[in-house]
């Protein structure tokens, strides 16, 4: 299933800052955040009238602030609810908490979904919003009560590991953030989010009642389980595209991103892959799939363990270093030396072989026939 078989509606010209009201207990406030991943901007929702809860306070932005507040003039603002902290949904929180005084729910501060493997941290800063702390954790089926509404935590995680979606009790009416949307399909970006934990979210919110979801970007979805199995369909299409290709042959991530993203728009080349490579980690983790290694993207920085890998790369970073000096010579090379052992023998892991013998008692065991030969490697 290609991204044109879901239906989704880009008809939306919401004006920015100035409130709208949506359903009889819902009021809906645009943030002038547009942009590829944000569409026309952060939705902020202000749910029920004269006592009020705020969904997304949205970026950091004083004119977003101002027109939220100027909505709510002369009603009492008692909760502020915040669906995930990325930088287009929870940095406004701290403001909006001090113009009222209200709290701030969410399901907890930012957080990986995974452990953070060495070259991911750049991946972990964009777009998270380190500095946000709730005032109260909430979990999931937990429900935040004020005069005419009742809010009702859904934990689902995958587009951010601490993403909860909001079900308007005693409606047909989901504030489903970033996880379901009706002008895009989510980014999952690991270690921040999680493909597994995406599809799984998916089938949680299939299962629930509601039928109208207020997305964190962009237009309502009027039909909303349907939607959802459209957006199941869509991952599970882009899973097998992935392996009838990886049938093919090895591949890495740019390659699969070119072989199943036809006509991508070259602004989400990116996000396309961090989302393959997402799919990527679940297959692994499923057992679909297997990699040398644990699965790595090619912007990744090495991190080798044995000697003959450091030294390698050591070796590199010095030719790098000379030639990028200005008036530099044209050509580097470095030597690395090797303690060999054993006639005409390999020399990589000299070290670690030789002492794992000595330990445990065994003989050292020699590569090859002896008919290869060598003293040292280079780079130029």
């Amino acid at each position: 299933m290609a991204d044109d078989d879901i239906p989704f509606n880009r008809n939306f010209d919401a004006p920015a800052n100035r409130p709208e009201r949506v359903a009889p207990n819902v009021r809906r406030v645009l943030a002038r955040n547009a942009g590829p991943f944000t569409f026309t901007g952060t939705c902020t929702y202000i749910v029920g009238d004269g006592e009020l809860a705020i969904i997304d306070p949205g970026p950091e932005d004083p004119e977003h602030l101002k027109a939220v507040l100027d909505a709510v003039r002369g009603e009492t603002v008692a909760h502020i609810l915040v669906t995930h902290s990325h930088v287009d949904h929870s940095p406004g929180a701290a403001a909006m908490k001090a113009a009222t005084g209200a709290r701030v729910f969410a399901q907890g501060p930012h957080r990986a979904s995974r452990p953070v493997r060495p070259g991911e941290e750049r991946v972990m800063e964009a777009g998270a919003d380190w500095d946000f702390a709730p005032d109260v954790r909430m979990t999931d089926g937990e429900t935040l009560a004020g005069k005419g509404y009742a809010l009702e935590a859904v934990f689902t995680p995958g587009h951010a590991a601490n993403h909860h979606a909001f079900a308007l009790k005693g409606t047909d009416i989901l504030f489903s953030g970033d996880h379901v949307m009706g002008w895009s399909t989510s980014i999952v970006a690991p270690p921040d989010g999680s493909m597994a934990d995406y599809v799984a979210s998916l089938h949680k919110l299939k299962a629930r009642p509601e039928t109208r979801y207020f997305p964190g970007h962009g237009p309502a979805i009027a039909d909303a389980l349907p939607y959802v199995d459209r957006l199941i369909a869509h991952r599970l299409a882009r899973e097998s595209a992935i392996l009838r290709r990886l049938e093919s042959g090895a591949a890495d991530v740019p390659a699969l991103v070119r072989a199943i993203y036809l006509g991508l728009d070259p602004r989400l080349e990116k996000a396309a892959a961090l989302t393959t490579f997402a799919h990527l980690e679940d297959l692994v983790t499923r057992g679909k799939i297997a990699t040398d290694g644990a699965p790595s993207r090619e912007s990744d920085p090495l991190v080798p363990l044995s000697p003959y890998g450091v030294s390698k790369l050591a070796a590199e970073g010095l030719c790098l270093a000379y030639a990028s000096r200005p008036g530099a010579v044209t050509s580097v090379v470095a030597l690395r030396y090797f303690t060999v052992y054993g006639p005409r023998q390999r020399p990589d892991m000299a070290f670690s072989r030789i002492m794992r013998a000595a330990l445990s008692g065994h003989a050292v065991s020699l590569y090859g026939t002896g008919e290869q030969r060598r003293d040292f490697t280079y780079i130029s």
